[in-house]
């Protein structure tokens, strides 16, 4: 696909529509593509918008590396007692 700038695009109408139609329809494309630009760059992330969803990851990771550890513990701790359930019950007979 080959590039075209607004000069050469206002060369190429103005020959055809004249040189007054060919500047106003260039303008309009220019402007139409200035707004569509600004209307795409209100949707990019910032750095910040980036560094605060960079946090709440961090300490929801947090949160869970210690909700991890919890449930370990119980069920290593469960682990244990059904164990030491079943050697009772197997020595004691």
């Amino acid at each position: 696909m080959s590039t075209i700038t607004i000069t050469k695009l206002y060369d190429l109408i103005s020959v055809k529509l004249g040189k007054e139609t060919a500047e106003n329809l260039t303008i309009f494309i220019e402007n139409k593509i200035k707004n569509e630009v600004v209307s795409n760059a209100s949707n990019l992330a910032t750095k910040e918008d980036l560094a605060k969803v960079e946090g709440k990851l961090s300490a929801e990771a947090a949160g869970n590396k210690a909700e991890l550890l919890k449930w370990m513990f119980i069920f290593w701790a469960s682990q244990l007692v059904a164990l030491f359930g079943f050697l009772h019950l197997f020595l004691k007979k």
